[in-house]
This record gives structure tokens, C-alpha cells and sequence, in this order.
């Protein structure tokens, strides 16, 4: 096991090469000048072209992501074209409330999704695993702009009960935490209802069943434990694209994240800006997917033999 946590580690490497190519390489074709866009269409020509220069925006493309490339294995995500502060320390200072919505939306997607998918499976083809599939459907094709909107008009401008905007206390996540949540719940709970159909028919569980277990035992202790495993990796990868589903989540609420900032940065052409904060969030990511097979290593012992 730990082998392969040293391989995947090091599949970072490549994976960071890879995402920070194509993202600079559609940067560097977007069409617009980031610097005209910074300091102004009236701005004197000489004062543009002399800051392209100190810059290195004049540099050929390969030279300016071989600069770019040599300050990020070091660290550096560049300097901000907007406020002259470094991208790296931006971002930090930004990235707790990314995590901290991220981390309370996949908390709800957990339970709702995780209980509502055991309650649909046990309830198989019942009114009430009808009415969960349908919620479920709804999860997955409602966007996320339009359930953070809806949420907003009911719960804010409607009934008054939730803040609208800001990140300054408990009440100000559940609305956004929420809405960013709301497809993931329905991923797992999906999952899980599939997961738990299938152990439910194993002969194991009939086993149990025969012995005289009660229904609570049966699904708490035997069916659910193993119906868990390929939940973890659904449970994982629903973490890495919250992070990224923030960026709607955060513009909606005025949320002072990651995602917001690089809504703004679009709008003003802050090039490092965005490229660091993809970068930032493509690394979380590739954390996170590690972290998952590990777990995923520890949860199945057919796994955890196989890389040993």
C-alpha cells in the first residue's frame, strides 16, 4: 500500500504538468490584452507596451510557461496583475472558506444522500422509493445557479428566514452549502441505493436473516458496512467537484472564496489569478482522489491485499 501511495504521488507531477499546460496554453490564445484590460483603454501606449515587457509578455508562449512552470514546481503561482500581491498567498488566505463550504455541503450530501439511499433500497419499489428516485432525478438535472437562485427567493426574499449573502456566520452556509450540495446528495444517494440492493440479495444476508437478526441489525451491521465501500469513491470524487461547483456556489452568495475571486479575475483578465486558482483546486483534487483509494484500500481487504 504504501508503494502505491508513493506512485500516485508522484503521477502528480505529470497530472500538474498537464492541467497547467492547457490551461495557460487557452489563456494565452484568449483573445484581449490583460494589461490594457488592468490599467485602462485610455491608458498611453508606451506605458502598456512597457509593462507587457517587464512582464515577459512579449516572450514567445514556450518561454512564458517555462517561466511559469519553473515558479510553480517552486511554489510561485505568479504575481497578480490586479493588486500586485502573489497569487500563492491569495489564494491561502481565500481557500479556508472555499474548504470550509465544500466540506459543510458534502457533510449534508453525506447524510441526506447516505440515508435517503438506504431508506429507497430497503423500501424497494414503495411510494417512498418512488418519490426518492424522483428527488433524486431533480438533484441531478437541476444546476446549481438555479437551485442557489430558488433557494434565495424562498428562503431570503420570500420567508426571510436565511441571509442571502456573506460567509460570517452558521447561517450564512446553510443556504449556499445547500444549493452546492443538492447534486451531490443525489449522486450518493443514487449510489448508495444501488450499492445496498446488491448486498441486500447476497446470500450472506439471507444468512442473517435466517438466524433471526432483527431488520435494524441486518442493514446497520452487515449490509450497509459493505454497501459503504464503493460509496467511498463516489463520496470522494463528489468532494473534488464541490470545490470546483464552488465558483457558481460562491458568486451566487457572495461567498469570499477561490471561486469568486476567479469570477472576478475573468472579468478583469487577472490571468495568474485564474491559472493559480485552477491550478490550486486541480491539486485539492488530485489530494483528495489519493486520499479516497487509500481509504477505498482500507474499507475492502481484496484491495488492501492486492497492493501490498
Amino acid at each position: 500500500m504504501i508503494k502505491y501511495t508513493l506512485r500516485r504521488l508522484l503521477s502528480l507531477i505529470p497530472t500538474l504538468i498537464g492541467v497547467s499546460f492547457i490551461v495557460f496554453a487557452l489563456l494565452y490564445l484568449t483573445p484581449g490584452d490583460a494589461v490594457t484590460a488592468t490599467m485602462g483603454a485610455n491608458a498611453p501606449k508606451e506605458a502598456i507596451e512597457a509593462t507587457r515587457e517587464s512582464l515577459g509578455l512579449n516572450d514567445p508562449f514556450l518561454v512564458q510557461y517555462g517561466r511559469y512552470l519553473k515558479g510553480m514546481l517552486h511554489g510561485d503561482l505568479g504575481t497578480s496583475y490586479h493588486t500586485g500581491q502573489g497569487v500563492a498567498s491569495t489564494l491561502g488566505n481565500l481557500f479556508p472558506n472555499t474548504l470550509k463550504l465544500a466540506s459543510f455541503a458534502l457533510s449534508i450530501a453525506i447524510f441526506f444522500g447516505i440515508g435517503f439511499g438506504v431508506i429507497s433500497a430497503v423500501k424497494k419499489y414503495s411510494i417512498i422509493d418512488n418519490i426518492t428516485m424522483v428527488l433524486g432525478l431533480i438533484g441531478l438535472a437541476m444546476p446549481i445557479f438555479w437551485s442557489g437562485l430558488l433557494l434565495i427567493l424562498l428562503f431570503s426574499v420570500k420567508w426571510g428566514l436565511l441571509p442571502s449573502s456573506g460567509f460570517t456566520s452558521f447561517k450564512h452556509m446553510i443556504l449556499p452549502a445547500v444549493a452546492l450540495g443538492f447534486q451531490s446528495t443525489a449522486v450518493i444517494m443514487r449510489q448508495t441505493r444501488s450499492s445496498m440492493l446488491d448486498v441486500l440479495d447476497k446470500d450472506y444476508i439471507r444468512t442473517a436473516k435466517a438466524k433471526g437478526l432483527g431488520e435494524g441489525a441486518i442493514i446497520g451491521i452487515h449490509a450497509l458496512k459493505n454497501a459503504l465501500i464503493p460509496v467511498i469513491t463516489t463520496i470522494g470524487l463528489q468532494m473534488g467537484g464541490l470545490l470546483g461547483g464552488s465558483v457558481l456556489t460562491e458568486t451566487i452568495f457572495s461567498v469570499p472564496g477561490i471561486g469568486r475571486l476567479m469570477v472576478e479575475s475573468v472579468k478583469t483578465r487577472d490571468y495568474p489569478i485564474i491559472l493559480g486558482g485552477v491550478m490550486f483546486i486541480s491539486f485539492t483534487y488530485c489530494i483528495i482522489s489519493i486520499l479516497v483509494d487509500i481509504l477505498y484500500g482500507f474499507a475492502d481487504p481484496k484491495v488492501r491485499a492486492k497492493y501490498k
